[in-house]
């Protein structure tokens, strides 16, 4: 249990907490910026995530303590007047605000108390963890009918609308539907998804965060997204495609010369290539292919740096040092990008020398620490059982 949680919200509430949940991050195995365009993803929920206690409260007042951000105290807020405010807690009031528009009725405020293991700004999710972690706890405090996926779209939806990030729906399905020991491959266009097995007896996930924070709300990954639209446009008129990523390779190189703009060119060209390896990616998993997984690792991670541009050095330089690393597979930048994290597929015999040669070689690269650490794949959101 994170920080004694349920002690603190007794300690700073003075009165029993009603409902205790945990909602995972993520890691992207392959499929970025893919999810927007209609695309094909391919994440796991880990084993770090998002804890909340809460509980009722008999008027409209809603309090949120996160000991993630302690420095800010309780923050209050009013169901009849949730406003965006530039905090950690317009997160949770996102979903709440988005769960009244769909008509779940929320008859009265709540206390909350959070408290997370995930790091920020690592492009692990943290933001899509704590909506879907805010709608299970609706869930269970009001009897609200909802499904994992309803409150994945309902996260997403919270993200859009409320905090003002076009972000795709992947972050929040990932959270609230992942399954120990699966991968999800999913089509975004229509939600259809699978669980592919992801053996741990031969290889371990690591992590390294290279420390370089990122915001995507203040990022250029807007920008990407319209640049995508931009092309999509472009190729309508004279295709009828409703997304990038439902053009094969193929088809998108006989019909490039109708996107004229060299810029967008190069978005959709990712996107499209993207969902081809996400899909060849799942097909190596399952047949047990670690070999060609990984190619398609370091594949995904040079069309993130040249074609898409949301790299930066630190990350290039940590997914170009790890492919040099004896029992690497594959590595990669995940998550929106402009700094965060790789994830690395590495054989189990050489995660240390692996973690070991990292940590110095970004050391001495950049003169600071990388957060190096192994990950296992974990349950979607749930309720932590008294």
């Amino acid at each position: 249990m994170m920080n004694n949680i349920v002690e603190i919200f007794e300690k700073i509430y003075c009165r029993p907490m009603q409902v205790h949940c945990f909602a995972p991050g993520r890691v992207n195995l392959i499929g970025e910026h893919t999810d927007y365009n209609g695309g094909h993803v391919f994440p796991c929920a880990i084993n770090l995530g998002i804890e909340c206690v809460a509980a009722k409260r008999n008027n409209m007042k809603l309090r949120f303590y996160s000991t993630n951000f302690a420095d800010a105290g309780v923050i209050e807020a009013s169901l009849d007047a949730l406003s965006y405010d530039g905090a950690w807690s317009d997160y949770p009031k996102s979903v709440i605000h988005t769960f009244r528009q769909f008509g779940y009725e929320i008859p009265y405020g709540a206390d909350f108390v959070f408290s997370g293991n995930l790091p920020d700004g690592a492009g692990l999710s943290s933001s899509a963890a704590l909506e879907v972690l805010t709608g299970l706890v609706l869930k269970e405090l009001f009897n609200i009918p909802v499904t994992g996926q309803e409150l994945a779209v309902f996260g997403q939806f919270a993200e859009n609308h409320f905090i003002g990030v076009s972000c795709g729906i992947m972050d929040q399905f990932a959270s609230a539907m992942g399954r120990a020991g699966y991968a999800i491959l999913l089509d975004t266009n229509i939600l259809d998804f699978e669980y592919a097995p992801v053996s741990d007896d031969d290889a371990t996930l690591v992590i390294v965060n290279s420390n370089v924070k990122h915001s995507l709300a203040s990022s250029a990954y807007n920008d990407r997204r319209h640049e995508c639209e931009a092309a999509l446009a472009a190729l309508k008129n004279e295709l009828k495609v409703s997304s990038l990523c439902a053009l094969t390779p193929a088809q998108f190189e006989e019909h490039r010369h109708l996107i004229t703009d060299d810029i967008c060119k190069k978005r959709a060209r990712h996107a499209i290539y993207e969902n081809a390896r996400t899909i060849d990616a799942a097909k190596a998993l399952k047949a047990g292919d670690l070999s060609r997984f990984g190619t398609l690792m370091n594949e995904s991670h040079i069309s993130l740096r040249d074609d898409y541009e949301v790299s930066c050095a630190e990350l290039d330089f940590l997914a170009e040092t790890a492919w040099n690393i004896k029992g690497v597979y594959g590595a990669r930048m995940t998550g929106g990008g402009f700094g965060g994290c790789t994830v690395n597929l590495v054989k189990n015999s050489c995660v240390e020398t692996f973690m070991n040669k990292i940590s110095a070689a970004y050391k001495e690269r950049f003169s600071r620490e990388a957060y190096v650490f192994a990950v296992k794949i974990a349950d979607g959101a749930h309720r932590i059982k008294a």
